[in-house]
């Protein structure tokens, strides 16, 4: 499912339960979090249906569907409610058949969350410049900073000597880390690509995965997104559409 209906806003209807067969994903196009939970649903083939949330006036029911008011959220055809990213994409790890994006292991399953808790750190750090960025501030120690952190990613790889984060084949931490990727230049710290080589070759692999294809931003579109957000706009989440 593309997910490119127009966003539902202040005052309009909640929309009814949820078709049996389908799960639906309350998301905001533009989101790299609910990036996450879209990878996950195009990897593993789940049918669903996207419920676009206008996340600068929200609809007055929102709340029922995701108690932090943040995407993504999950609804199932029998009214079952899961939210906030990691947990959205491990419950339709778990629940649905097909390829698992977890490892098996839980010692593999423990370093891919470690790994992701450093990756918190890391955007983090990428906000940081963004907001100086807007400000019109000096961002060369923040982006100092930054690298620091985006070495580790570097040195995981390394470590790990495979293409992926998760290994030899994409798995789940793959997916969770890259909304991001897509957005680099929004941060302008993609020169930061050239010096961590194996991170780079990495990026280039996820470009060609089907799911990413399937969720992926222009980076045009993103930019001119981004530019309507931060001047509040109402309709920055419908950006694009006709």
């Amino acid at each position: 499912m593309s997910g490119s209906q127009r966003s539902l806003a202040k005052g309009c209807p909640a929309p009814g339960p949820v078709p049996e067969g389908l799960i639906r994903v309350y998301s905001m196009r533009f989101c790299p979090y609910a990036q996450r939970a879209r990878l996950v649903l195009a990897a593993k083939g789940i049918k669903h249906e996207v419920v676009n949330i206008n996340l600068k006036s929200k609809p007055e029911w929102f709340l029922e569907k995701s108690p932090f008011g943040v995407v993504p959220s999950l609804e199932t055809s029998d009214g079952k409610i899961i939210y906030e990213s990691p947990i959205v994409c491990d419950y339709l790890d778990e629940a649905y058949p097909g390829k698992k994006l977890t490892p098996a292991d839980p010692y593999k399953k423990a370093q891919e969350k470690i790994l992701l808790e450093h990756f918190s750190q890391i955007h983090s750090a990428l906000y940081k410049v963004l907001f100086a960025k807007r400000a019109n501030e000096d961002t060369t120690e923040l982006k100092a900073q930054f690298f620091e952190k985006f070495k580790k990613l570097e040195e995981a790889l390394t470590k790990k000597n495979t293409p992926y984060f998760g290994g030899e084949s994409l798995s789940m931490i793959d997916y969770m880390i890259w909304p991001w990727f897509e957005r680099l230049h929004l941060f302008d710290v993609e020169e930061y690509l050239e010096k961590t080589p194996r991170v780079s070759a990495w990026r280039s692999l996820m470009l060609q995965d089907p799911a990413v294809k399937e969720t992926f931003k222009d980076p045009e579109v993103l930019r001119n997104f981004l530019k309507l957000y931060t001047q509040d706009s109402l309709d920055a989440v419908d950006y694009g559409l006709d």
